[in-house]
């Protein structure tokens, strides 16, 4: 069977809201990720066949087709071709597999896999909320209402947060704990520079214009001084719950990228590779519920890959609130010291369409660093989906 081969991984430095990439517009911040991408290969920028982007937020300046406009405003020629993807906050991840599947295929062997969202920018839920606002309908159609008895409102990820912290018997102090751990491991991990492999330094850009030709280099979420007290003294997000912004991801700004080639790329160019695509999947679940899904998914990809749990050397499960990773490690069994080994999206921040290759970069460069084998990533996504990497570091 042919094989995909992630021979580059990179991203920005993740930005808060209004913060150090706030300037940027999020179709250069995406075509300075592809720069570096190609550049680090060290191949003619013609012989990409294809750039795949995720992204949510798929309106404003991240609208008409945001890859392409992306790949027009890198050094790559007119002749790469450029597609963006919707899994919601499985985009890259998904962009990842339609690219590691048109190189199994055959048809392609050199493809830019990523993400971008400007969550400063586009501020999150604007696809549905703006069109709502003037009058064009909302994506709840009748049947679907009908379907899961919701004559109002729409599936929402903070119900089914807290949903998951109920059904998993996970307390506030639990989530608190679980977010303290993740700044402090995304703490260590910036300070013993173990980022430094996978982050591009980009000029800071606030949205007034200034900067200062300064370079963006550390994820600007984390909170060096987090104690459990203060995540603790953030309101609840609803009365009688247990999910606050402080045990939940925050909004982000960013890019991120993986290079994905066929073997006769790999020995035509004469790269090396990084890790050896094993097992992709996606699997629906239930919508109502929104983040349940890696559960079930994580056992089917396992099964499909012929695997179990403890053979996987880490875990990179996308921390869209504390309930969503706390719930996994008590479904699946695994080891939680393998799990989100230099913090997660509570620390370092979820830019939405971006976090798939984030994620997958941030999983590559932990298993060179550590000298492990295997590799797995999964996250929620809107409306109950969850996709599945494995990857083999080489």
């Amino acid at each position: 069977m042919a094989e995909a081969y992630i021979v580059a991984a990179t991203r920005t430095a993740g930005g808060r809201r209004g913060g150090r990439l706030s300037g940027w517009h999020p179709v250069d911040l995406a075509a300075t990720v592809i720069d570096s991408l190609v550049e680090r290969i060290d191949v003619d920028p013609a012989a990409v066949d294809d750039v795949v982007l995720g992204c949510v937020s798929q309106v404003a300046e991240q609208s008409t087709n945001v890859a392409r406009n992306a790949v027009l405003a890198s050094k790559l020629p007119e002749s790469v071709p450029g597609t963006s993807i919707d899994r919601q906050c499985g985009s890259s991840q998904q962009a990842l597999h339609f690219a590691a599947q048109a190189v199994i295929s055959g048809t392609m062997d050199i493809v830019v896999a990523g993400g971008v969202e400007s969550m400063s920018r586009v501020p999150m839920f604007t696809p549905s909320s703006l069109p709502a606002k003037n009058g064009m309908g909302h994506y709840m159609s009748p049947r679907i209402r009908a379907r899961y008895s919701m004559p109002e409102g729409e599936f929402s990820q903070f119900v089914g947060a807290e949903t998951m912290a109920r059904k998993y018997g996970l307390s506030r102090r639990q989530l608190d704990e679980y977010a303290l751990l993740s700044h402090r491991r995304a703490s260590a991990a910036s300070r013993n520079g173990s980022f430094e492999a996978e982050i591009l330094p980009v000029e800071v850009r606030f949205a007034d214009g200034s900067g200062d030709g300064e370079l963006h280099t550390i994820d600007e979420g984390i909170r060096f001084d987090a104690t459990l007290d203060g995540i603790g003294a953030v309101k609840l997000l609803q009365e009688g719950g247990c999910i606050s912004a402080a045990n939940a991801s925050q909004i982000c700004d960013g890019a991120t990228g993986v290079v994905v080639v066929s073997e006769q790329a790999l020995k035509d160019h004469g790269l090396k590779p990084l890790a050896r695509v094993h097992h992709m999947s996606v699997l629906g679940h239930d919508p109502v519920i929104v983040l349940e899904a890696p559960i079930p998914a994580t056992a089917r990809a396992l099964k499909k890959a012929g695997m179990r749990i403890d053979d996987i050397d880490l875990f990179e499960v996308n921390e869209a609130f504390a309930s969503v990773p706390l719930a996994w490690l008590q479904a699946t069994g695994a080891d939680p010291e393998r799990m989100n080994v230099n913090g997660g999206a509570i620390a370092l921040g979820h830019p939405l369409g971006a976090s798939g290759t984030k994620l997958m970069t941030t999983l590559i460069h932990a298993l060179i660093q550590r000298g492990k084998r295997y590799g797995l990533q999964t996250m929620c996504e809107g409306a109950g989906m969850a996709n599945v990497t494995i990857v083999e570091r080489l």
